[in-house]
């Protein structure tokens, strides 16, 4: 008997389009994974093991069935967006325990192509951490349990590492899809402004917020990407030399990058040269403001996502970021310090195609109760191992996540690419090379 564990969603849907699979056994071996290893995970709030048998067998029922490009793949959702029939508790205990009576916009575009959700995942209460712990259990690093997988995607992520499901759906409002990859050893891409339905929480933190793939390969996220962006993204016959800026500097004054992550640019850049791109070192025009712009959009959105929630229900952490937050809604809500950002950036992006940054400054934090654990030590943690991804939420430009390399743990490693407006493609072409030309282990060693 064919194993699905371990396959891309692509050679999924192949298969089950093609009858060498159905569905149904695609999707029963996957939750049999889910019941084997989440206990040592963490990746999942619910699983929705008999509802997703019966979906699986609507699918193959479908007369369209040859033409979905999602054909039977089972597909995890992070848990702060709709999925009929289940709640969507954003990881608190603050949140109604009220099925949803629709999909939201991503996921209906999934369901359409022919996947399957096969459950929700953990996330940090409201969505607001670099690390993923509370009420409803902790998501741990597949490459390491001992480490958090990240946050705020941290269960869509953890679960795609582990070989539960081939893809996940995630979102990103201060690197929330690009922190748990470069963690987990995925690839990621959080779409510029307006280019898939966002529909996050409240307001989706003032526009900084996109969905977007986790995936193990380059043409997996692709996929994803092509189907919630209901656009296809065609991989180009032949590679378009880019003029790359190469910086290791983080955005955020006295936050250093560790050598493990300089190393890694510096090599993924020289691998860039040598297929034909022109390199040069050049570090963005971040502003010293960026860290005070960065925490008053941060903790606002949160302050917002908090509204009408019952605060003696809310984590600590959460209670005192919704706080500070409030102070800052009605001057972040005026998009000024944004604009004034991209105004400030966009001279740089006009002479250089694409940026190349490390992902992360170091290895993700020990994975236990940060959510019992103070607001500063939460807030320390976060800006010091993930100081590189907020600019481009706050530009609301393109931005990947791909795996590159290992640090000395054995855990991978992984670099940030960056793009204009409208770079979604040239980023998946890039990364696309980077795979080729430095193949990476798609999922964790579990077993």
């Amino acid at each position: 008997m064919t194993s699905w564990i371990g396959r891309t969603a692509a050679e999924i849907s192949a298969a089950v389009r093609e009858k060498r699979a159905t569905p149904r056994e695609v999707v029963a071996e996957h939750l049999a994974r889910i019941e084997r290893l989440d206990g040592r995970i963490g990746a999942f709030r619910v699983v929705r093991a008999e509802a997703a048998l019966a979906e699986a067998d609507a699918v193959g029922a479908r007369a369209d069935l040859t033409e979905l490009p999602l054909a039977g793949v089972p597909v995890a959702v992070k848990d702060n967006l709709a999925v009929t029939g289940e709640s969507t508790r954003v990881g608190s205990a603050a949140t109604p325990d009220t099925p949803a009576d629709h999909d939201h916009a991503t996921v209906a575009r999934l369901r359409a192509a022919g996947a399957v959700v096969v459950g929700l995942t953990n996330v940090p209460e409201l969505c607001v951490f670099g690390t993923t712990e509370g009420v409803h259990g902790t998501a741990r690093n597949p490459w390491d349990t001992t480490r958090t997988a990240g946050g705020s995607s941290g269960g869509s992520a953890a679960a795609v590492a582990a070989g539960m499901v081939p893809i996940a759906l995630g979102n990103d409002g201060m690197g929330s899809l690009r922190i748990p990859a470069a963690n987990c050893g995925l690839v990621t891409i959080k779409p510029g402004f307006g280019v898939v339905p966002a529909g996050i929480g409240d307001g989706d933190w003032f526009g900084m917020s996109e969905n977007g793939p986790l995936a193990t390969t380059v043409e997996d996220a692709r996929l994803l990407f092509s189907v919630i962006a209901d656009t296809e993204v065609v991989r180009p016959d032949e590679p378009v030399a880019r003029k790359v800026a190469v910086s290791v500097r983080s955005p955020l004054a006295g936050v250093a990058v560790g050598k493990p992550y300089t190393t890694a640019v510096r090599e993924a850049a020289g691998l860039l040269a040598e297929a034909g791109h022109s390199l040069h070192r050049a570090d963005p025009p971040y502003p010293l403001s960026l860290s005070t712009t960065s925490l008053a959009h941060w903790t606002a959105g949160t302050s917002v996502d908090a509204a009408g929630l019952d605060p003696r229900r809310l984590a600590r952490r959460t209670r005192v970021h919704a706080a500070i937050g409030r102070r800052f809604v009605k001057s972040v809500r005026t998009g000024r310090s944004r604009e004034q950002l991209r105004e400030r950036l966009t001279p740089f992006f006009a002479e250089y195609d694409i940026l190349l940054t490390a992902a992360l400054a170091r290895r993700s934090p020990k994975a236990g109760p940060w959510h019992q654990r103070g607001w500063l030590r939460n807030v320390l943690a976060n800006t010091n191992y993930s100081p590189m991804t907020p600019p481009w939420n706050l530009t609301g430009w393109p931005a990947m996540s791909v795996p590159f390399g290992t640090l000395p743990s054995g855990a991978p490693c992984a670099v940030q690419l960056v793009g204009r407006p409208g770079s979604e493609a040239a980023l998946l072409e890039l990364a696309d090379q980077l795979e080729r030309l430095r193949p990476w282990v798609r999922t964790a060693p579990l077993g």
